[in-house]
């Protein structure tokens, strides 16, 4: 007999700023909402206020630790905090943290439900055997179809087990209609984009696999085929003591591309950065587990051209809501650059149109919400979905 307040604990390193953790905070708000209880143990971090203004409780544990006898103990934590908290089921989302919880969930002998966001290379050995707690779960959740045949195929989760849950763009904050002149005119004057100017806008870590040097390849070439101005914005925090930031910079001092390139560092209204762009840019060299960037662009209506590999391609509909283009190839992606400069008006508004509804219809935060409540439902035989359904309408 299933419990009428299920009590969900979800397990992660820390509430920093990143896709897990804003995972974690959607789905503590779903539970609360759904009339369940929502706890997340973690290390503190910048989101916690955000975690406990939407009803969660927040325990804090240091469960990044990956050394066998820090995930014992973390282990014996989770088993006391199950046992004081009634606990009905564990999510858990990283592999530390993943490895405590299994430990604690055999003890206690409640569900583990596991959600597998990265790429997790296997290269190095016992490297497949750290990452494969996350495809111990009850029930294990893949973000994208390329993680889901990750876990087919590497390490043998059936379909009995496996659960395919895409991540989701807040429709009502990712709403063109909702984003104001002035937050755009602030955006832009912080990052001083000249009026009318066309702005090509990658978001993102500054990390090699992310692919800023290619997009700055790509942007040589792009001059030599439109000298018109346009600027090129890179957001995401860039320390410049940082090898790869000083490397980026150089870069683009030798390609002749200063003026026209920006650090715009951490931004906290993506919303409006995405307004302000005429094309959102998603390089990687390497498969993206998923891609959150490619669906906010495109629930803002803004084209996206995107490295064709992993999970950030599916979302894309080519030649409707953006390119796809092959993995660092950089003037294959200076031509799909030029292609979307380029749009007229009428074309421009139909793939916005476009691009937004396929957003709505297919990847927002309510139905990863609801599918993630429905997996919880599955194994407590509890009514979570439903409840959050009917309290939406």
């Amino acid at each position: 007999m299933s419990r009428a307040t299920p009590h969900i604990l979800q397990v992660l390193p820390a509430l920093g700023t990143g896709g897990i953790e804003q995972g974690t905070i959607e789905m503590a708000e779903a539970i609360e909402i759904a009339g369940g209880r929502a706890i997340v143990a973690s290390e503190s971090g910048v989101l916690v206020p955000r975690l406990l203004s939407v009803g969660a409780r927040h325990r804090t544990l240091p469960l990044g630790r990956k050394s066998p006898l820090a995930i014992w103990r973390n282990a014996r934590a989770l088993i006391r905090l199950i046992r004081d908290e009634h606990i009905d089921l564990v999510h858990a989302r990283s592999r530390a943290p993943a490895w405590a919880a299994w430990l604690a969930t055999r003890r206690t002998g409640i569900p583990l439900v596991t959600t597998w966001h990265g790429v997790h290379d296997a290269r190095f050995p016992g490297k497949k055997h750290y990452n494969a707690v996350l495809a111990r779960g009850t029930r294990v959740i893949a973000i994208s179809a390329y993680i889901a045949a990750r876990l087919r195929d590497g390490y043998r989760v059936g379909e009995d087990r496996l659960r395919l849950i895409p991540r989701g763009a807040d429709m009502a904050r990712f709403d063109p209609a909702r984003v104001t002149g002035a937050r755009i005119q602030a955006l832009a004057e912080a990052w001083q984009i000249p009026p009318g100017i066309p702005v090509i806008m990658l978001a993102g870590r500054l990390t090699r696999w992310k692919g800023q040097r290619l997009l700055l390849d790509a942007l040589a070439i792009l001059e030599r085929m439109v000298p018109s101005a346009w600027m090129a914005v890179l957001v995401g925090p860039a320390d410049p003591r940082d090898g790869y930031v000083r490397e980026v910079a150089s870069s683009a001092a030798r390609l002749g591309l200063t003026e026209r390139l920006r650090f715009a560092g951490l931004c906290q209204d993506m919303p409006a950065a995405y307004a302000l762009s005429d094309v959102v840019v998603v390089p990687s060299l390497r498969p993206e587990p998923f891609g959150r960037v490619v669906i906010e662009a495109q629930a803002m209506g803004r084209p996206v051209v995107v490295s064709a590999q992993g999970g950030a391609m599916e979302t894309v509909l080519p030649d409707r809501t953006g390119l796809l283009v092959p993995a660092g190839d950089a003037e294959a992606l200076a031509n799909a650059l030029l292609r979307v400069l380029t749009l007229d008006d009428e074309a421009r508004d139909f793939l916005a149109e476009t691009a937004r509804h396929h957003i709505a219809e297919n990847y927002t935060t309510r139905q990863m919400q609801s599918s993630t409540l429905a997996v919880y439902d599955e194994l407590l035989g509890s009514h979570l979905s439903d409840r959050f359904r009917d309290q939406l309408t």
